[in-house]
Order: C-alpha cells, then sequence, then structure tokens
C-alpha cells in the first residue's frame, strides 16, 4: 500500500543561496548554505494543515548565526538531545554550537584546519548527547574530537582508511559505530569501543554521498551516485537488500523515528520514502526539477498525529510535508 504525503508549507528564499544541509532538535530546525549564516526555525508545537493561511507562519525563524562560516557553510548536524550543533565550511573550519535554555544557539568553540585547503574537513556526526564529533577529511581520514572539553575540541580517535575523500559520515544512535561513505565507492563500520574497522562494505562502485544508521542500530543505508540506497545489516555486514528507483544520484538519507521507512532527496529534485518492510519505495514527491541536497524528517511529537518531512536544495526553499490522514 502506497503512502501520502501532502505539501502543508513553503519558506521561499529560506537562505540566499543554495541549502546544502539540514539538522533538527525536538523543537528546531537548523540550515546552512553557500552564504556565511546558519538560520534556526522553531518547529515547536506545530500541527501543520494543508490549508493554513499564508500569513500564519508556521515555522517562524527565531534565530539567525550571522557570518559563521565566510567561505560558505556546506554540513550542519546535531546531536538527539538538540543541546550541541557542529557546522563546517568550504575553508574546513569546524565550529561547535551549544542551545541554551532559551533555546538559542552560541558558539563553543572551533576548530581550524591544518591546512588551508577545501575539504580539510568535510562532512560531520555528533553522538546523542553532542560529546562526540566525527568528521570526514580530504585524505580519508575520519577524525572524532570530544566536545566536552570547554572551549577545546580535543581529538579522541582517529580512523584510517585507503585514502578516497570521506564525503559523509554517521554515528549510530547508541553511540557503538561510526560509518564513513567515500569518493570511491568505499563504506567503513568503525567500532568506538576498540577504535578498529569492523566492515569494509561492498555494493557501491561510485561517490557515496549519504551514510545513516537506523534507529535501533541494527541497518546502514547508503546512497550516492550508483543512484541505489543499499541497506547493511551493521552486525553481519551484509547487504540485504537494494531499494531502486531514484534516476539521479541520491544526496541525503534520513530514517523516520521508529525505523519503518527511509526518506531520500536526489539531485533531480524528487524525495522518495521508502517502507523497510516491504523494502519498495511507497511515497514520490517532487517539489522541483531543482537538486534536494537535503532531506529531513522533523521528531514526531505528541501534538502530531502524521509525520512531518523537510526538503531543502538549489530552490533555497524550505518545503514541508505531512502524511495524509488515513494513508
Amino acid at each position: 500500500m502506497s503512502k501520502q504525503y501532502l505539501q502543508t508549507h513553503t519558506l521561499p528564499d529560506a537562505q540566499p543561496t543554495d541549502i546544502f544541509s539540514l539538522a533538527v532538535t525536538p523543537s528546531q530546525l537548523l540550515s546552512v548554505s553557500g552564504s556565511s549564516s546558519i538560520r534556526v526555525h522553531s518547529t515547536k508545537g506545530q500541527i501543520i494543515h494543508a490549508d493554513t493561511p499564508d500569513d500564519e507562519h508556521p515555522y517562524p525563524l527565531v534565530q539567525t548565526l550571522e557570518k559563521v562560516h565566510s567561505l560558505g557553510c556546506h554540513h550542519v548536524c546535531t546531536g538527539l538531545d538538540g543541546r550541541t550543533a557542529a557546522s563546517t565550511g568550504f575553508g574546513g573550519e569546524v565550529k561547535v554550537w551549544r542551545c541554551n535554555e532559551d533555546g538559542e544557539w552560541s558558539k563553543k568553540s572551533e576548530l581550524k584546519p591544518e591546512e588551508k585547503r577545501a575539504g580539510e574537513h568535510w562532512a560531520l556526526a555528533l553522538n546523542e548527547n553532542g560529546q562526540y564529533l566525527a568528521c570526514t577529511t580530504h585524505d580519508g581520514r575520519i577524525n572524532v574530537y570530544d566536545t566536552s572539553q570547554g572551549d577545546t575540541l580535543t581529538k579522541f580517535a582517529q580512523y584510517e582508511t585507503k585514502g578516497s575523500f570521506g564525503m559523509c559520515v554517521d554515528i549510530s544512535p547508541n553511540g557503538e559505530m561510526t560509518a564513513s561513505g567515500h569518493q570511491n565507492g568505499s563504506i567503513y563500520i568503525f567500532n568506538n569501543s576498540t577504535q578498529r574497522l569492523t566492515h569494509s562494505l561492498s555494493g557501491l562502485v561510485k561517490p557515496v554521498r549519504s551514510v545513516k544508521f537506523s534507529p535501533a542500530n541494527k541497518y546502514l543505508a547508503a546512497a550516492g551516485d550508483a543512484r541505489i540506497i543499499a541497506l547493511y545489516d551493521t552486525q553481519s555486514g551484509e547487504q540485504v537488500a537494494n531499494l531502486t528507483g531514484h534516476a539521479s544520484w541520491i544526496m541525503s538519507l534520513d530514517w523516520n523515528w521508529s525505523g519503518e521507512y527511509l526518506l531520500s532527496g536526489s539531485y533531480d529534485g524528487k524525495a522518495k520514502i521508502w517502507s523497510l518492510e516491504r523494502r519498495e519505495c511507497v511515497a514520490t514527491q517532487t517539489e522541483s526539477e531543482k537538486c534536494l541536497w537535503a532531506v529531513k524528517w522533523l521528531p514526531k511529537s505528541a501534538s502530531a498525529r502524521n509525520e512531518t518531512f523537510v526538503t531543502a536544495g538549489a530552490g533555497k526553499t524550505l518545503a514541508f510535508y505531512r502524511e495524509a490522514s488515513g494513508t
């Protein structure tokens, strides 16, 4: 049975340029772009209806962090508890942010690149409480930093690969594993306790642009220029499914809160929802023909009966979709 999602709201010109990355907390949505700022929209207590008047703004802009990354920002991430965020810019610098009780963000620490080159630090991921930050690099390393040491980022671990550009990274919800995807199609899973390689995964021979652990830590989804989503068992390393249907590069992946559905966004402007149980696409949304750089489920709240996700990309627009009742 297919599912239906309705576009409930759009925020045009949510950023001055392409929106490259999104991150969520229990009450906020953070976006970054080729501009120097991070913009924060509130998602608190919103029940969105398709007939919401345009003048009733359901996702108000509550904070703009100005001049954060001088050359623009390409990745942002948050810990699951919503108190810590991290961003990285085209200059290679990494900044860590803390959220206070009033929901306002301020800079906690900064890591400047050892070399003045693009991609010195690229993709980012934080663990659940925001203490550990994983960063990929241009030469294939995955550096893990401890963010809890005052205003300094302390290197906790360094994982070595075969040297291909690290395009994406994720830390499992239980904090036990770090996964990375690379320009040459390689995918690795590391054990954070032993700091050793657990699995070198096969299946994708083209650049991997997104890796994402399922909420129960059982699966790793990976996708990119091969236009398929590979699904792996994290314990055995076995590839258990190939999800096909996208006609262009897959730029972003995100699991819903229960792990039943996987959301993907593509270079051709399409977002797809996949059923884990059925191993097939159950819904396709088309915002435009412009690239979707990022897709994200909003955390499920007690006030919202149906799930909502957001898409962003080259259109500079945040588009929100809600599951239709009865699907």
